[in-house]
């Protein structure tokens, strides 16, 4: 699908598209014959993921490691799950001062 695409149907922007390619949080996309950018269905899954890792505030550094980690396949698993459980409690420990402030 092209970028236009994939921006309608992910809610990101083809610039954010394009900017997360280029830094590397998403894969380079094959190109076709005239050089436009052409993606697999499939990436719309990971952008999903993506854009809940920046809604609940992963830092972008965080998500290229852990987009780094992803790229290197089955063995890292441990390692992402490390680092979504540590996000986790951060997420959580956020919440809880959030919700002493409204008390």
């Amino acid at each position: 699908m092209k970028i236009g695409e994939l921006a309608k149907r992910s809610g990101l922007s083809a610039y954010t598209i394009r900017y997360y390619e280029r830094i590397g949080l998403l894969p380079n996309a094959d190109r076709d014959q005239s050089g436009q950018r052409d993606y697999d269905a499939s990436i719309l899954t990971w952008i999903e993921f993506l854009d809940r890792l920046k809604t609940t505030g992963m830092p972008i550094r965080e998500m290229l490691r852990y987009a780094a980690l992803r790229e290197r396949g089955v063995d890292t698993e441990a390692e992402r799950g490390a680092l979504l459980e540590q996000h986790r409690e951060r997420v959580r420990a956020h919440l809880a001062k959030l919700q002493a402030c409204l008390l």
